[in-house]
């Protein structure tokens, strides 16, 4: 896997296939290898780079840093890779580092399609989520709180299972700290003012079921998105890319060509 230094801080990516390049993002306390499915499925038609962003995968684990430091990182990655201009696939914190990427560098992106998203927050979603239910999480430690909020996140549990099982025997996983750590990076954010300013064609997908960010938050981000297209998927919670992933995979194909 390549790596990149920016400042002192390594950072693995993914490159395969050629073609138009495809960037794609991952998420919160997840890596490159969540996208095993969409680089093989891409990789025949276009180059696609997948970053492990810092804090996360094989890139360097800081004690701190914040989600302009991830927006930074993948532009600096552009920029290593003299790409001009790219298609940005993200899927939660992802989503936020492409919005950062096309609301700061508009010329840089031309197609986006934004997955299990929202356009601003307070603190982390999974804060939020924990906040909403008091009476199911206040009293338990961490790993209790991450162990019970799946059924809240997601809709086909044995698809997002057998996901989660494959990334992580391909993937280095983070400590409890390390996530923890990784979750403060996403407090008070927003783009929603800026959000008129990206000119890529744009694509916005969200769950039915999806806890985390649920689809009202897509579908306000996808409003303030010039032209943008919303979708909803019925049988979806936190990864639409996931627990529905042929219909994905077939509209994220027609929507890049």
């Amino acid at each position: 896997m390549p790596v990149f230094n920016r400042n002192g801080i390594e950072l693995f990516y993914q490159d395969t296939g050629k073609g138009h390049p495809l960037l794609l993002l991952h998420g919160l306390t997840s890596n490159s290898a969540m996208f095993y499915r969409e680089i093989k499925f891409f990789k025949n038609q276009r180059r696609v780079i997948a970053l492990d962003s810092r804090g996360h995968g094989n890139s360097s684990r800081l004690e701190q840093y914040t989600l302009q430091d991830h927006i930074e990182d993948a532009i600096a990655l552009l920029s290593h890779l003299a790409l001009d201009s790219v298609d940005i696939l993200g899927v939660s914190m992802g989503s936020y580092i492409a919005q950062g990427i096309a609301t700061q560098n508009p010329e840089r992106v031309n197609k986006l399609i934004l997955v299990a998203t929202k356009s601003f927050g307070e603190q982390s979603s999974m804060a939020e989520l924990f906040a909403r239910y008091p009476e199911k999480f206040d009293g338990l430690n961490m790993l209790d709180k991450f162990s019970a909020s799946s059924s809240y996140i997601y809709y086909n549990q044995k698809k997002i299972d057998e996901w989660l099982s494959k990334t992580a025997q391909n993937s280095r996983q983070l400590t409890m700290q390390e996530q923890i750590t990784a979750s403060d990076a996403l407090k008070e954010f927003d783009f929603r003012q800026q959000l008129f300013n990206i000119t890529a064609e744009t694509l916005v997908i969200s769950g039915k079921f999806d806890g985390l960010n649920p689809p009202e938050k897509g579908r306000e981000t996808a409003v303030s998105i010039p032209d943008a297209t919303f979708m909803e998927f019925k049988r979806s919670g936190h990864a639409p890319n996931v627990e529905q992933a042929d219909l994905f995979l077939g509209i994220a194909e027609n929507f890049l060509e």
